[in-house]
């Protein structure tokens, strides 16, 4: 799991949206829940591109333990 400075994370905000809206850490991506992109995080540096992100359901079913048969 990547770990942010506290004050570092709280000026983050998405690039894909108009009002900037914070981004919330889970686990190793940072994720706005207005647009539902999460931005991953690499050696704990944010990869604050657009096109580097993915779709939050994307990210949620890759975080996602895998399934016992």
């Amino acid at each position: 799991m990547a770990t942010l400075n506290p004050d570092l994370l709280a000026i983050l905000a998405c690039p894909a949206c108009e009002e900037r809206p914070p981004l919330e850490l889970r686990g190793d991506y940072l994720v706005c829940a207005q647009c539902r992109r999460a931005y991953p995080i690499r050696d704990d540096i944010p990869t604050l591109l657009v096109e580097e992100a993915l779709p939050l359901e994307q990210m949620e079913r890759e975080q996602e333990p895998p399934k016992q048969v």
